[in-house]
Order: structure tokens, then sequence, then C-alpha cells
């Protein structure tokens, strides 16, 4: 069989070089989003920059472990599925207000301890995962694209908050990577095809380099080589943290679910099995628990290589390996990491949007699969009208305690899977 055709196959021989292209499509990608989260709570704690460039190399490397053990299980850790892992924006609010307020040892211990809990939750998986019912995975898999729209906006006008927000020159580089993207996607037959976003982003990036927007006072004095930092904050245990967290890695382990079931089903073809989607469900909370060893926040399944595989049709497991090795190799030499970092948000919105409107295709497809029933348009429409209208109101959920408020009030996956599964298990079967 051709080494083009193995690229389709989980575990068809690719070569190297062609495993280190497809590969590095994927770090890409993911590459901002994995960092974000541990540099806006870098920021909000006030650590020294020093620190911070510690914080970022540790995440990459564990985004990398963390993808090897989906793709190559250990024991039942591991879903053997081309999944990407990276830092979770899920835990980004309750991670700023424990850590401001308690310490970040208080949230390293908190994260710890959750992902253990949310481990041994997915070696049982065989007795509650028959809850999440193929209509509930569509619905919630749906409602993960409509959320991932909103980053792929803000990256495209030039990232939440830049001084230069939605400027000509974002529109301008934004706008031609996206074309470039959708051209290659359109006329370019074979592996250019399947490489699409990854030449889009190297189009964008040349344009924005010669537009000035390519920042690399970044690269001074970076080290070549360097090992991670074990245990830069020292865990503390404290009850009322440690529930806060699990109380999240519940939504996590939701969203992995739902993550995977859109990688079977678009890329795959098929359902994902109990035993996949517990295995994928441990391996995000044993490997989060490592992470918080590193003194990061919690990993999770990253929808926009879920994109990108059921874009691109590669499954092949090997080349997303590749990708792992090169997170991994960007966390011990930290010029690669800062070399990554200089692309503009507006390069990677433009590379994102297709592959965030994939997965709410995915979705859609997922739910044409189940059957427009008048039960099934119950569940759909009401968990996505309550899970997306209610996170977009300021203030609505100001009456509930705090926890249900970390928990519901911003995260609209976590309402739309709450309420579609209640309304699955009370709605009768038979009209």
């Amino acid at each position: 069989m051709s080494n083009k055709n193995n690229l389709y196959k989980l575990d068809g021989r690719v070569p190297v070089a062609q495993a280190v292209s497809f590969g590095l499509q994927h770090v890409l990608a993911m590459f901002v989003s994995n960092i974000a989260p541990i540099i806006i709570l870098a920021n909000a704690v006030g650590t020294s920059p020093a620190l911070s460039a510690i914080l970022i190399q540790n995440c990459m490397i564990i985004a990398g472990i963390g993808t090897l053990v989906q793709l190559y299980p250990v024991w039942r850790i591991g879903a053997r599925l081309p999944i990407v892992m990276g830092i979770s924006f899920t835990f980004l609010s309750l991670s700023i207000s424990i850590a401001t307020t308690q310490g970040m040892g208080t949230l390293m211990g908190a994260v710890i301890v959750g992902g253990i809990v949310e481990g041994i939750l997915g070696l049982l998986a065989r007795y509650w995962v028959r809850i999440i019912s193929p209509i509930v995975a569509a619905t919630v898999v749906t409602a993960i694209g409509f959320s991932l729209l909103p980053i792929g906006a803000n990256s495209f006008a030039g990232g939440q908050g830049a001084a230069d927000f939605g400027a000509l020159h974002n529109w301008i580089v934004g706008s031609i990577t996206l074309l470039t993207c959708l051209c290659f996607q359109i006329f370019a037959r074979g592996i250019l095809r399947s490489l699409s976003v990854l030449v889009g982003l190297i189009i964008g990036y040349i344009l924005a380099m010669c537009m000035g927007m390519v920042d690399f006072s970044g690269l001074n004095n970076v080290s070549i080589f360097a090992l991670p930092q074990i245990l830069p904050f020292k865990p503390e245990f404290n009850i009322g943290a440690i529930l806060s967290v699990i109380a999240i890695y519940l939504v996590a382990a939701t969203e992995n679910i739902g993550d995977a079931s859109a990688l079977c089903s678009g890329a795959l073809k098929r359902d994902p099995t109990d035993k996949e989607l517990g295995a994928c469900v441990s391996c995000d909370g044993f490997i989060s628990s490592l992470a918080g060893v590193f003194g990061c926040t919690p990993i999770t399944t990253f929808c926009q290589n879920i994109g990108l595989i059921n874009l691109s049709g590669v499954v092949n497991r090997f080349t997303i390996a590749m990708g792992a090795a090169i997170m991994i190799l960007g966390g011990i030499i930290p010029v690669v990491g800062a070399v990554l970092a200089t692309i503009p948000q507006a390069v990677l919105g433009g590379s994102t949007i297709i592959m965030f409107g994939s997965i709410m295709f995915t979705g859609f497809s997922m739910m044409a699969k189940c059957g427009f029933t008048e039960r099934n348009m119950i569940i759909i429409s009401l968990s996505l009208s309550v899970g997306l209208g209610f996170t977009q109101v300021n203030g609505l959920f100001g009456i509930f305690p705090q926890i249900i408020q970390t928990i519901f009030a911003e995260n609209c996956v976590a309402i739309v899977f709450l309420l579609a599964v209640i309304l699955n298990v009370v709605l009768p079967k038979e009209k």
C-alpha cells in the first residue's frame, strides 16, 4: 500500500519526513492555545518572567506526553486514537481565583487530586458512560463547535485585548490566510490538500513578516537547551479548592467524550467504543495530575486538532506522534517554542476558523445519523438554546453559589451536557 494511503490509516507506515510535516501542522494549530492559559494565569498571579518561561516550557512537555499516551496507551490509560492533548481553558477562571486567593501551591494540590479522581472515573466508565447516548454526544459536539467560534474570531482580529484589535492589517493577514487554506482545500490534490492548514499558516506568517507584524524580541537571551523543572510550586491540599476543581474535571470529562465522539464520527466514520471513551477520560485525568507536578493546570483534548483531523482525513498515529515529539522538543529546547510563539494571532485565526466550523458540521452529521425525531428535536433544541443563550447574559447566574457560577456561567458545554443527559433520561423513548 502506498505511503499516501497510509496517512489515512491509524497504523499505516509513513516516512519520518512526511510524518514530521503533518505533525508540525498539528503543533502550529494548537501551540498558542496550549500556552495561552499558562501565560494568562502567570500574569494574573504575578510570577517572575523566569518562572513564567519555566511554566511555558513545562506545558509544552506535558502536552506532548499526554498526546503520546493517548496514541500509545499505558495499560487502560489512553484511547489509542489520534487525539492531541493540551492545556485546558476550561479551568482558567477557577485557577485564577484559587491561585490569587490561596496561592499556586493550593491550586496545584487541587489539580493533582482532582486529576486522580477523573482518572479513576475513566477506568470505571463502563458503569456510567451509557448515559452519554449518541444524541447527547451529538448535541455536546455541536455545542463545542459553537463555543470555539468566538475564539477563532478573536484571533482573526488580533487577539482579545490587543491594542490593534480589529485593525486593517489583521483583517488583511487573517483573510489571506483563510483564503489560502480554503483554496488548497478545494483545488489541491493528495498530500497538499491535507496540508492546507500548514500552507495557510506559512503564507500568512510570511505576509505578516513583510507587514512588520512578527515580533522577534522574545528570542533575545533564550537558552538553547533546558531541562524541565519539577514541582516549581509545593502542593498544598485544601478541601474547598479540591472540590471546586473536581467539579470542573467532570465538565472536562464531558468535553473529552464529545471530542472523542466527534473524532470517531468525523474522521473514522464510526462511533467510539465505551472502552475508548473511558481510556480517553482516564488519560486526561492522570496526565492532568502529572501536569500539577510540573506546575501546570489540567490538560484536555484539543478541538482545533480534531477539526484539523476531520478536515484533512489524516488519522495516522505515528504522524500525530511526531507532533507530540515536536512539542516535547519545544519544551527542552526553549528557542523552538519562542519561535513558534511569534506567529501572529491573525494568522492563527485565519487558519482555525474553518477547522472550528468542521466541528459543528460533525455535530450536525451525528444528529442526522441519530434521526430528527420529535424526541431528539426537544433534546437538541432545548439543550442548545439554554446552554448557548444563558451563557451569553452576564449576571444571569448571580443568585447561585460561586461554585455553580464557576461551572456554568461561562461554560455552555457544561449546561448543554447536563440538560441533554437529563432530557435523554426523563423523556419517554416512545411517543
